[in-house]
């Protein structure tokens, strides 16, 4: 893939700063935030992406308040879809390469086997179902689209699961998280070197899935975050703290979760002929990586 220059949108973010550390060699990198390129001006986007004239776009640029899009439904839409569709329309008349990462919010959680590639998207909420119509406006303008879905990010930086709670830990002696909601975290890590390696794949296309692998509650998730931060120095040895699991029902929020959210990374393994790690070894990378920041 030397030689070859990749836009990457919504560089502020937590997946879009993890691609810039994750770079390889002979890549040119040029990543934009919201004020240098917003997605959804249709006029911006022609004009940055001729001047730039990328040979692959990476789009991660996205609206993520899963609960305040319950009341902000057209914004949601504008960045999410109309944002994608934007990119999309730009890749096609100039023939560029077009990554997009999606979400498993786009499925309702009513399964208990992993979701395929080929399961029928049924979202619950608002963020889903704007993220579910920028996968549909993109196949139905790009054949050669890549459309990768995770569930669970999380990055040494930025705002996450992972951050908010290491906060809430270091503040409290008793914390009640959620334990009948499944599915995968997934570090930058793993996420920015697959969606390089895909972006060097020439025959990828359609939707892949990528997440670390095993499967996890969010309070397993809180359990593992609180040992892997006392591990690390992130947290006092001596911090006690209990940590309850409690229902969905106890935690009532504007939008409604996906109960199950583990994804089938099948195709992804198989075609990249690669390894994935479980989630806590993941978990721990990240913390080593945490810890030399602190």
């Amino acid at each position: 893939m030397a030689n070859k220059k990749i836009l990457i949108t919504g560089k502020n973010g937590q997946l879009g700063r993890e691609l810039q550390i994750r770079c390889p060699i002979g890549i040119e990198v040029v990543a934009l935030n919201r004020n240098e390129l917003d997605v959804s001006n249709s006029h911006a986007v022609q004009k940055v992406i001729r001047e730039v004239r990328p040979d692959i776009i990476i789009n991660t640029a996205a609206y993520t308040a899963v609960d305040r899009a319950e009341q902000e439904p057209e914004i949601a839409y504008t960045i999410n879809s109309k944002g994608a569709e934007n990119l999309a329309r730009e890749c096609k008349k100039l023939d560029i390469r077009f990554i997009h990462v999606s979400t498993d919010f786009v499925f309702d959680g009513k399964k208990s086997t992993p979701y395929t590639v080929n399961d029928q998207v049924v979202p619950l909420g608002v963020y889903g179902a704007s993220k579910a119509e920028a996968e549909a406006v993109i196949q139905e303008l790009l054949s050669d689209a890549i459309i990768v879905r995770t569930s669970w990010v999380y990055a040494a930086h930025g705002n996450n699961f992972v951050n908010t709670m290491l906060r809430l830990m270091s503040e409290r002696e008793q914390l009640g998280v959620v334990a009948d909601q499944v599915g995968t975290p997934t570090w930058t890590g793993t996420l920015a070197e697959i969606l390089y390696r895909l972006a060097e794949k020439q025959d990828a296309v359609g939707i892949y899935h990528c997440t670390d692998l095993g499967v996890a509650s969010w309070y397993d998730f809180a359990v593992a975050i609180f040992e892997e931060a006392k591990l690390h120095g992130l947290l006092p040895q001596e911090k006690k703290l209990v940590i309850n699991a409690i229902a969905t029902s106890d935690y009532p929020t504007p939008a409604e979760r996906p109960a199950y959210s583990v994804l089938d990374k099948s195709r992804l393994l198989s075609e990249l002929g690669i390894e994935l790690k479980n989630w806590r070894e993941s978990l721990k990378q990240a913390f080593s990586t945490k810890a030399e920041l602190h």
